[in-house]
Formats: structure tokens, sequence, C-alpha cells
């Protein structure tokens, strides 16, 4: 996170990103939506504040269902469960299964933006949306059919 700010920052987008996700369609991948964010713990470092909310480490304290402890980061293919209907999401089906690469999640201070959780550890937000900004935690781009859906739905959506 610190060297993604660093790298905004030196390149001078920043406020084109600030800019941007409120004028038009926004898609945040991964450390994309935490960026979105107002801090990370990832280097206890400020994000862009473009969301209210912090990034957390996900900290194990639980067995999953057979006994197994979770592994950081979490790695592998997990379910989406939906809140909600958005463009964005149209021809997905709850509990649809994406590829997720991450240790750390979003904790949005305003809950209403939560379009999706995903359980890991705990429950998660791992699907993001306020306005023209949507975010998601896990990587549509190596998610098969469903990430092409998501992503193909993205590009046909004229935002909010």
């Amino acid at each position: 996170m610190p060297d993604c700010i660093a790298e905004l920052e030196r390149r001078n987008l920043t406020h084109v990103v600030k800019t941007v996700s409120r004028e038009k369609p926004f898609l945040g991948i991964c450390i994309g939506l935490q960026l979105l964010f107002e801090f990370s713990e990832e280097g206890d470092c400020e994000g862009l504040s473009i969301l209210q909310g912090e990034v957390k480490k996900f900290r194990p304290d639980r067995l999953g269902a057979f006994g197994e402890k979770f592994k950081v980061p979490h790695m592998g293919w997990n379910s989406v469960n939906f809140l909600g209907e958005h463009p964005v999401l149209q021809g997905l089906s709850n509990g649809e299964r994406f590829y997720f690469v991450h240790s750390y999640h979003v904790q949005p201070t305003e809950k209403q933006i939560v379009l999706g959780t995903t359980e890991y550890c705990a429950e998660f937000p791992s699907v993001v949306v306020d306005e023209n900004i949507v975010a998601v935690q896990f990587h549509p781009e190596k998610s098969q059919a469903a990430g092409l859906k998501l992503l193909s739905n993205f590009v046909s959506w004229k935002g909010a």
C-alpha cells in the first residue's frame, strides 16, 4: 500500500484518481479497492480517502469447519454473497465464486456501500459500490467466466 500511494503521488495521479472516480465509472481491483479508503494497516499508511473506512490485516482467530487454521494470505477460490443488485452484477448468481489473493480487507464506515461479502476468518466486504465506483477484493481477471462477466458488465455500465 505505501508503495502504491507513493507511486501515484510520484506520477501526480492522486488528484486524477480522486476526480475521475467521481466523474466516470471506476473499477478498483484488490489493492485498487483498498487504496480508496482512508487508512491501511499495511505500512500504517494513509489511503486516498475517497471512501470512509480502514483496511485491516486478517487475523485468523478461529478454526475452519474441518478444524483447519486459516492461512494468510487468503489465496484461492471463494464465494461472494451479493447483498443487492447492480448492473455490474447482472447475470451473476449469488454465491458466485471468484479468485482471491490478499492479506488485508476493508472495513467501510458506511455499511450501505457494501454490495458483497465473503467468509474467510470472518465475514468481510468483497464488493463495494458508491456512485460511479465499483471495487472488488477478488481478481475478476483470474476468475474465469464469472470474472469475465463482471468485467464485461462494467465495460457496458454507464455509471451512476
